[in-house]
Order: structure tokens, then sequence, then C-alpha cells
């Protein structure tokens, strides 16, 4: 079951094929705490820069992100690429009301960009009102988490993993992370809305 995060292969592009390599665990996992598996950790919520200028460039601690709340937050390898734009934010904006109803105080996306290119991005999907976009610009967040991908194979660089978890109040209810970053089988808005 993937929400309790079985060992899992890491996948890279290699002459254009997928091939798998020997991949470790999360250090965080269901029943974890989100919050001290990324402790000091902050992210940057997605904002024009004339935003970020008058905000003194503010970020976000992630304490202050799930501390109190129910929270689905999913990753992504990139703005703008294609199954992330195609596919993953939307599965999670046209499913906003669901999560509503069950009583989730906000959905984010997060990826190892920075808040401006999530800010146009946002808005180019028309998913701001919907979904609270992220940045970790320099991947602290996902390397707490241990959920980096190498894809320098595809000119991305260091990136995220595409993953989701359902958080309640930092502790980590559900947890879900695909097998490629070309995949979408488990991290979507319908398999985390029966994980809730």
């Amino acid at each position: 079951m993937a929400s309790l995060l079985a060992k899992r292969s890491s996948s890279s592009v290699l002459g254009g094929l997928w091939t798998a390599a020997a991949r470790t665990y999360a250090s965080v996992a269901v029943g974890g705490d989100i919050v001290s598996a990324a402790p000091g950790v902050s992210l940057q919520k997605a904002r024009s820069w004339d935003e970020g200028v008058s905000s003194k460039f503010a970020t976000t601690p992630v304490k202050d992100i799930f501390e109190g709340k129910k929270v689905v937050i999913f990753g992504l390898p990139g703005a703008y690429t294609g199954v992330c734009s195609q596919q993953h934010v939307p599965s999670y904006k046209n499913n906003i009301d669901k999560f509503k109803a069950k009583g989730i105080d906000s959905v984010i996306c997060v990826a190892v960009n920075d808040p401006y290119t999530m800010n146009g991005w946002a808005e180019n999907l028309k998913a701001k009102d919907a979904i609270e976009f992220y940045g970790d610009f320099d991947a602290s967040f996902h390397k707490s988490l241990d959920l980096t991908k190498d894809l320098s194979a595809a000119l991305l660089g260091l990136r995220s993993e595409r993953w989701s978890a359902y958080v309640e109040d930092g502790k980590v209810k559900a947890l879900n992370v695909e097998e490629a970053p070309s995949d979408l089988k488990v991290s979507g808005a319908e398999v985390i809305l029966g994980q809730i």
C-alpha cells in the first residue's frame, strides 16, 4: 500500500529510457512529524516580485503551515512541466470542494522553484484561489524529508519526487510517493481523498 511508504525505487532518465535504482526510505513516514523532520525550514509562498520586495522577502516556517491544521500537501518536479501542469495540479484544483467538505484547511503544492515562478504558474493554471503554492527554492524542505530527485538528465537539476501527504497537526497520516516522476498513480487527489 502506497501510504505505508514501502521501499520504493528511484528512476532516472538515461538515453530516453527509464531505469530503476535502489532507493532508501524517506526520512518522514506515516506516523512521523513533518515539522520535526524539517526543523527550522521555511518555504516561500507564491508571490509577485513586488510582493516579495514589500514583504522583505518573508518566508513561512514549516511549523506555521502544519501546526494545528489539517493539510493536504503534494510535491512535484517543477512548475510548467508536463504531468505537473496537465494532470497533477488539475487533479487537486478540480477536487477542492471535496477536500473542504472533509475539513481540510489547506491544499498545498510545493516544488523546487522560486516563489515568483510558482506564482506565475499558479496564475497560468487558474489554481491560485483553490491551492496554496509554495517554492522550496534551495530544496531544503525536500532534502529534509529525503524526497529529492536528480533530474539533471531532463535539464532540471535537483528537484522533488512526485508525492502527496495528508498531515494533521504536523503528523503524517498518509504519504504516497511515485516510483517515477512521470507517474501519477498514487499522488493524485483521488488517492489522497480516499485516505482522509
